[in-house]
Parts: structure tokens; C-alpha cells; sequence
């Protein structure tokens, strides 16, 4: 069999640029209908507690249980996708997602709930792992931080619109049930997007040659000490800035219409797309638009970060401005009546820069065969201060009667992040300087 690009159709032979970075869009959407549904809860929560007689403080309970499931699962998921393959396991993590958003769309009650999430977490933390698994295997050496920022990029998208959207939908249709269907209707989209890079990833393994990616021998637990310290620094500076990120987004939207008086919603005419568009027009003006500023600027510029990354390396670095962003971010809105919409852009900046500059440095910090575990050991860590900082801010918030507390526990965050971030990079000097190298030579 003649195996050239030529006879392999040209452009879409998949040693060529344009084949991986077509499977790029499909490995990208793995995510995006897991996105939308985890925040579908949040998006609808005054409708939920209502219709189904739930307690105040169930909708936080069910982001818990999220996390919960995800520290459990997580990290078993990454010693799967090492185990049976990327695609294997990416089919069986969006099966669950899938079944997990079908358990709750038809909850008619809390505990159904909880079991829905529980499930849904379980497959949605799993199949992060698994994608970045694949894009590890087609970009390493190549693109790996562009390729991560595309997929942070559809998948903040998927975030959103969930909280832009959701809440429409129910009330277009006139109920909340069908806000939850879209979330299933997204994830099954997700598993058709999944199947394609499956059958895409299979066709490259088959042309050229390559062993399926993650499909080692055996899994020993061991193996993990023999990561190097940078990896550890990594995982630590992962766990403090998205513990000061995704918490202080659950309680902000309820900050600032409190503290601030700014709306939840802007006035709109028009019909269900008018009134969508409306809500991003005025993202500055309502409170829920200020809290989407750090999603959106990491949607729109996570491609332009990763591509700087690979261009120019400088990884510790960025991870470290990144971590001192957030300190004075969080302070300005805990301590003053500076209007939110100006650190919350800062926030979004460092948004930007530490996970576009994170994610991609795994992959050169662990052997090829252990990528899948240390993404997933990673994540799982990272699950534990998701499911800690939201009932430390919830019992700051009981305590005090304010958010004071709260912001400075963020930005204390911050300072732990910066402290493992100047750790990452003297750790990085003595392993050979691989993280401030670039990856790609610039043109």
C-alpha cells in the first residue's frame, strides 16, 4: 500500500497540518455540551428550587457532588485512558456524561439529582483527561498551546451560553425541563463529535504506523514519584488558581448585585435570539454579564495565548504573572467600590495567560506513556479546593455577613499560587529549562 500524502488524498493525509487540525474541531467539541450542562443547574437555579421544593442550598450541593464524583473517578479515568486507549475511554466518559444529563433532565426530585451529577461528574472530568490525552498525542512538539487554547476556547463557550441562554429557554418554552434537555441535546452532540475523532484518530493510527495513544502495558501507581518536581508545582499552582477562579464565579453574580445594586438582566424586546444576543451586548451592565467578563476572555483569547506560548515558551513565567493578577484583582473587589467590571477584566487576563501556559506543560514534564494519569492526577487535585474553597467562602460568608472575607481568602489564592510559581521555575532551571523554551520556532 502506497502510504505518501499524494496517494492518501493530499491535504487530508494525517501527517499533514490540515488533517490534525480538523481533528482538532471535533476533539475540541468533546467538551462543549459538558460545559453548557454543568452550569445548567447554576443558570435556572431560582426556577429548580422552586419547582422541585428543593432547600436554598441545594444547587451549591450539586456542583459538590460534581466535584465529588470527579476527585473519586478522575483519576482512575487518566489511568483508563492510559489502559484502553484514548478512544476507548473518551467513548465510555461521554457515555456517562450523556447518561448523567439524561438522569438530570428527568430528576423529579433531589436525590435523583445528585445521582445525575454524581454520574455526570464522574464522565465530564474523565473525558477533560481523555481530550487532552488527544491533543497531546497529535500537537506535542507542534501546536500543543494553540490546540488547548481552541478547546478552552469552545469550551468556556459552552459555559457561556449556558448562563446566557438557560434561563430563556425555560422561560420560552414555559419550562425549566427543557432548559435540562438542551444541556442533553448538546451533550449527545459532543458524542457524535467524539465518534468522528475517534474514527479520525483511528484512520492516522492506521496510515502512519502509530500505536494507539495511552495504550501501555501495565499502570503502576509507583511510577507516579518518579514525576519530577516541576510536575508536582504544576499540579499545586493548578489546584490554587482555579480554586480562586471557579468559586468566587459561583457567589459574584449575588456580590455584585448586592454590594453594587447591578441587575441580573437587561431589558430586551424581541424574540428568543434577540433577547440572547441583547444579554451579550450588555455583559458590562448586569451582574450576571460582569461575572461572564473572565469566561469571555478566555473564550475569545486562550487560541492567541496558546499560539504566544508556543512561540515563544516562557511557561513558568506566565504562570506566575498570571498568579500575581489575581491577588490585587480580588482585594480591589473585596475592599473597595471600584465598579467590578474593570478586575473582573484582570481576572479574565489571568485567565488567559495560566491555564493557556498550564495545561500544555504536563505533557513535557511526564513520560509519553503517562500523560493520560498525570492529567488526571492533576485534575483530581484540582477537584479537591473545588470542592473545599465553595463551603469555605459559603461558612466566611455565614460568619461575617459580607464577601470581605472571602476576597481575601481568594487573593491569598493568589500569593500561595505565585509562591508555586516561582518554585515551578526554579525547579524548571534545574530539569534543563524545558518549560521557557518554545515548542514551535516563530515565522
Amino acid at each position: 500500500m502506497n502510504d505518501t500524502p499524494a496517494a492518501s488524498g493530499g491535504a487530508l493525509h494525517p501527517a499533514k497540518a490540515a488533517y490534525r487540525f480538523t481533528l482538532l474541531i471535533f476533539v475540541a467539541l468533546l467538551t462543549f455540551g459538558s460545559y453548557f450542562a454543568y452550569d445548567s443547574i447554576g443558570a435556572i437555579e431560582n426556577v429548580l428550587i422552586q419547582a422541585l421544593h428543593l432547600g436554598s442550598g441545594t444547587i451549591g450541593g450539586l456542583y459538590s457532588a460534581y466535584s465529588l464524583a470527579a476527585i473519586v473517578i478522575v483519576f482512575f479515568g487518566g489511568i483508563l485512558t492510559d489502559k484502553l486507549g484514548v478512544r476507548r475511554a473518551s467513548m465510555l466518559f461521554s457515555g456517562l456524561v450523556v447518561l448523567g444529563a439524561l438522569i438530570v433532565a428527568l430528576a423529579k426530585s433531589g436525590p435523583m439529582l445528585f445521582a445525575g451529577r454524581l454520574v455526570f461528574g464522574a464522565g465530564s472530568e474523565s473525558l477533560v483527561v481523555a481530550q487532552m490525552a488527544f491533543m497531546s498525542k497529535w500537537f506535542k512538539g507542534k501546536e500543543l498551546a494553540f490546540a488547548f487554547g481552541v478547546s478552552l476556547t469552545v469550551s468556556r463557550l459552552g459555559t457561556l451560553f449556558s448562563f446566557n441562554t438557560e434561563a430563556m429557554i425555560a422561560n420560552y418554552f414555559g419550562h425549566y425541563r427543557y432548559a435540562l434537555w438542551a444541556a442533553l441535546l448538546l451533550c449527545l452532540v459532543s458524542l457524535a463529535s467524539n465518534l468522528a475523532a475517534n474514527l479520525m484518530d483511528a484512520r492516522g493510527d492506521r496510515i502512519l504506523k502509530t500505536p494507539p495513544a495511552g495504550g501501555g502495558d501495565k499502570i503502576v501507581l509507583a511510577d507516579i514519584k518518579a514525576f519530577k518536581p516541576s510536575y508536582w508545582y504544576v499540579t499545586l499552582l493548578c489546584v490554587t488558581f482555579y480554586s480562586a477562579i471557579f468559586p468566587f464565579t459561583a457567589l459574584s453574580t449575588h456580590l455584585f448585585a448586592t454590594k453594587w445594586g447591578i441587575p441580573d438582566t437587561a431589558a430586551g424586546s424581541g424574540g428568543f435570539l434577540a433577547q440572547v444576543f441583547s444579554s451579550f451586548f450588555h455583559m458590562f451592565s448586569t451582574a450576571p454579564g460582569i461575572t461572564s467578563i473572565v469566561i469571555f476572555a478566555s473564550m475569545v483569547f486562550a487560541p492567541f495565548a496558546g499560539r504566544l506560548v508556543d512561540k515563544v515558551g516562557r511557561r513558568a513565567t506566565l504562570m506566575l504573572i498570571g498568579s500575581l493578577i489575581l491577588i490585587p484583582a480580588h482585594l480591589v473587589i473585596g475592599l473597595t467600590r471600584l465598579y467590578p467590571a474593570y478586575p473582573m477584566i484582570a481576572l479574565g487576563a489571568a485567565f488567559v495567560l495560566v491555564p493557556a501556559a498550564m495545561w500544555p506543560t504536563i505533557p513535557l514534564l511526564v513520560p509519553k506513556d503517562k500523560v493520560g494519569t498525570a492529567f488526571g492526577l492533576t485534575t483530581m487535585i484540582q477537584n479537591i479546593g473545588l470542592a473545599l474553597f465553595p463551603f469555605l467562602n459559603g461558612r466566611l460568608r455565614d460568619l461575617t455577613g459580607t464577601y470581605t472575607a472571602s476576597a481575601v481568602m481568594f487573593a491569598g489564592l493568589g500569593v500561595a499560587g505565585l509562591v508555586f510559581a516561582v518554585l515551578l521555575k526554579r525547579a524548571d532551571r534545574k530539569e534543563g529549562g524545558t518549560l521557557e523554551r518554545p515548542q514551535v520556532k516563530a515565522t
